[in-house]
């Protein structure tokens, strides 16, 4: 079983430089000692900061950055650009009506960038 994921979890992109602290708003209305998150808290800047800097060269400001700089790979600022939900999710634990959001979930950013959940924010509450 995987751990149910709530606000304060730690999570990485594949591309950024830094790690992010996932940011969910108490509008499910669910604790598990701080509000717990569902798959649709995939929102850029609001639930999901930045990571420091891309080095992603699908991102037109890094790739513009490293044509500039005669080909060397130029990090940018990161901001997250997520088309889609965190899959899987757990789909018989619903949270605010969407399958609750477990540790081993992924969240794919646009730049080509894989985001998951390094520390879910709480060690108790285990999700199938």
């Amino acid at each position: 079983m995987a751990l149910e994921v709530c606000m304060g979890a730690t999570l990485q992109c594949s591309f950024g430089a830094a790690p992010s602290t996932l940011a969910v708003l108490p509008a499910n209305k669910v604790l598990t000692g701080t509000p717990a998150a569902n798959i649709m808290d995939n929102k850029p800047i609001v639930n999901v900061p930045p990571f420091g800097m891309c080095s992603s060269i699908a991102n037109p400001q890094v790739a513009a950055a490293t044509s500039a700089a005669l080909g060397v790979l130029t990090p940018m600022p990161c901001v997250p650009v997520i088309p889609a939900p965190w899959a899987p999710g757990s789909p018989t634990v619903l949270i605010a009506s969407m399958p609750a959001l477990n540790n081993s979930s992924k969240l794919m950013c646009a730049w080509a960038g894989v985001i998951q959940v390094v520390s879910p924010g709480q060690t108790t509450v285990m999700v199938p």
